[in-house]
């Protein structure tokens, strides 16, 4: 009876797994690829990870192959896949200012790119290994360089729109993020990419709105690209309150922790994972949030001391040596003895890690090549030495000039003879 119920239950999950596939290659069968090749505008942030889906392919193609361009008609093309129609790619495995091929994937015949960087800008081809295309987008990737805070606390208001004749340049403004932070007042802001509209556009991209691309999209002529160009990306932030969820305790921990407190003295219990690290005086030092990305509401504090972007955001002040970067990265510069502490990280509202730091005082340590100090004082050591050898040897080859075409004059003392 057993052996029948298995066999059953087996054959089920192979029938259901069988009607998900089919129901995916009925996605591609409904939707049709257009029959002129044309080119959809999306636009990110700098450090952000972005997909771009295939909706559409031939029933004979069963992997597709992805393509970049920087610009159409180039002739430098890059393929972007292993000829399997995947590439396993972590996102937490990436790092910051990695080459495109290495921070790309493919899954499900979707691209998905981690960590786009501006140079990742351009056009994205989905087709076969033959090189035929079937769907195509215009990826604008803007820098985060020169971004633009508003606090709308301080009465401050966004950038107005910008005119030049027909041509008109604005913010487009994303979703408000969640409130970066519970029961305690909070904040949280919204991303606003450049765009601009024009009748002067190429036809082949499609727009969001009639005439309305990126400020970057490759169907903007160069002129019109080139008054866009000072418009730089926002960045609004505003202040807001929301109650924090209960989490139950596991009972296992919650009955130790009674126990020892009844025994003894009360022992401290850290409400999220804490990472020590040791930090050596007078050097910089960057924190990450785990599982962070630009587009989320993160937030970051110093034991009790909420460290707020009106305060700490780049920018704010042009001296700040702690201060929160526009990727939600933590910045110490010249770490001082005073830095030490708690770092508490919010991450969509929820506090989810701590970073304990510890400041140590110059002193003795292990002498490592891999260390970029050392490897810059061994660069340094060696320019000098260098140096002093070429002067030293052209001094002498000067001598020796001097000696062999006999015109080096002679500056030893004459002894005058004493006349009698």
């Amino acid at each position: 009876m057993n052996l029948a119920h298995t066999t059953v239950l087996l054959w089920a999950w192979g029938s259901l797994q069988a009607f998900e596939i089919v129901e995916k290659e009925n996605i591609f069968q409904r939707t049709p690829c257009p029959a002129f090749l044309m080119f959809d505008n999306a636009a990110y942030l700098t450090d952000m990870s972005f997909e771009l889906p295939c909706p559409c392919k031939p029933e004979e193609v069963s992997a597709v192959v992805w393509y970049y361009q920087k610009h159409l008609g180039s002739s430098h093309t890059k393929v972007l896949t292993d000829f399997d129609g995947r590439v396993l790619t972590e996102a937490a495995q990436v790092r910051v200012g990695s080459d495109m091929l290495v921070r790309f994937s493919i899954r499900m015949f979707s691209l998905l790119v981690f960590r786009a960087q501006p140079e990742d800008s351009g056009l994205y081809f989905c087709g076969t290994r033959k090189g035929d295309y079937f769907y195509a987008y215009d990826v604008d990737i803007q820098s985060s360089e020169g971004m633009v805070a508003t606090f709308k606390d301080q009465g401050q208001e966004p950038l107005e729109d910008e005119y030049h004749g027909s041509l008109r340049v604005f913010t487009t403004f994303w979703e408000w993020t969640p409130c970066d932070r519970c029961g305690v007042r909070g904040e949280q802001w919204r991303i606003g990419l450049c765009y601009l509209q024009s009748p002067d556009l190429s036809p082949r991209y499609r727009k969001i709105l009639p005439n309305v691309v990126s400020c970057g999209s490759r169907a903007v002529p160069r002129q019109l690209r080139a008054k866009a160009s000072d418009h730089n990306p926002e960045l609004l932030v505003r202040s807001c309150l929301m109650p924090c969820e209960k989490k139950k305790v596991q009972e296992g921990v919650m009955a130790i922790f009674n126990y020892v407190s009844k025994v003894g003295s009360r022992p401290w219990l850290p409400q999220v994972p804490i990472q020590f690290h040791q930090q050596r005086l007078g050097h910089g030092l960057i924190i990450s949030c785990p599982g962070a990305r630009p587009e989320h509401a993160v937030a970051w504090d110093k034991d009790h001391q909420y460290l707020y972007r009106t305060q700490y955001l780049k920018g704010v002040n042009g001296s700040m040596r702690v201060f929160i970067d526009h990727g939600n990265h933590l910045h110490i510069r010249f770490t001082q003895l005073e830095d030490r502490g708690i770092y508490y990280c919010w991450r969509q509202g929820e506090r989810i890690a701590g970073f304990r730091l510890g400041v140590t005082s110059p002193g003795r340590y292990p002498v490592s090549f891999s260390d970029p100090e050392t490897r810059a004082a061994l660069g340094l050591i060696l320019i000098g030495y260098m140096l002093i050898t070429v002067i030293f040897i052209s001094i002498h080859l000067c001598r020796c000039c001097c000696y062999l075409f006999r015109f080096c004059p002679n500056f030893s003392p004459r002894l005058s003879r004493p006349q009698l």
